[in-house]
């Protein structure tokens, strides 16, 4: 029997407005932030710094066998607004990307950029530090070199797509906004004013990321050169068997065969 009056359901769906995999970040690096304010609270600053040493982006350590930590690192944030700000640029390039690419592939691009990113500044910090006494035993902690990934990964395929500038009421194409980023993280890289900003780890998140993603056209490239070079060495190699061969008679001219 039915009612005067009737109400129609609505069902929220997540995908809307958030991608399995985004959301599956997002709600990891948040767990790992109440671990580490619960931790604070029970073992004081100093548990809480042991945590950043054993999962944090160690490259003395990680020298030295702890290889987990180019992936725990990826988890592990300094506080509130750390955390807020990059899992809002993931949500906000990151569920494009995963919609144009699908959640296992964008799975793989977000920690083979955000891993390689930890190596290379590995590298970096042991080579300006071999001894282990400055940068090579301070931990590096934070998701961003993998946004700066999915950030290079939105303007490769949505190049002009127009993005707001918070807090300014001015957009500007995708491609611009992921080159002026870039242009930010190299400068602050060549003054190192102390900001204990990972600038290293965002720029070479950027150049992963975008060789990841133009690896075949490079590849390409360089087997079009190598093909054109080819037959460039084959043309004159003909050319100078005609210049030699030109004025020498054929050999036996009557014994033609049709």
């Amino acid at each position: 029997m039915a009612t005067p009056y009737s109400f129609r359901r609505y069902r929220f769906d997540w995908h809307q407005w958030i991608t399995p995999a985004v959301k599956t970040l997002v709600i990891a690096c948040t767990a790992v932030l109440l671990v580490e304010y619960l931790v604070r609270l029970i073992g004081g600053p100093g548990a809480e710094y042991a945590i950043f040493q054993w999962l944090g982006l160690v490259p003395w350590a990680v020298i030295h066998g702890w290889l987990w930590q180019p992936f725990t690192y990826l988890f592990l944030h300094a506080g509130f607004w750390h955390l807020f700000w990059n899992m809002l640029f993931l949500w906000m390039f990151g569920c494009q990307v995963e919609r144009a690419w699908g959640q296992r592939r964008f799975y793989s691009y977000y920690f083979l950029t955000g891993v390689g990113a930890g190596l290379f500044t590995v590298l970096v910090k042991v080579l300006i530090d071999p001894h282990g006494f400055g940068s090579a035993i301070i931990p590096t902690i934070g998701a961003s070199g993998a946004v700066f990934g999915v950030i290079t990964a939105a303007a490769v395929l949505f190049p002009n797509q127009e993005v707001w500038l918070f807090p300014f009421p001015i957009s500007i194409p995708m491609k611009y906004y992921a080159i002026g980023m870039g242009a930010i993280e190299f400068f602050a890289t060549l003054n190192s004013s102390g900001d204990h900003i990972a600038h290293i780890t965002h720029l070479s998140a950027i150049f992963i990321g975008w060789f990841y993603l133009r690896r075949r056209s490079v590849v390409h490239r360089v087997q079009d050169r190598y093909s054109d070079w080819k037959v460039q060495r084959n043309r004159r190699r003909y050319e100078v068997y005609v210049r030699r061969h030109r004025k020498k008679p054929p050999s036996r001219p009557d014994d033609w065969v049709n």
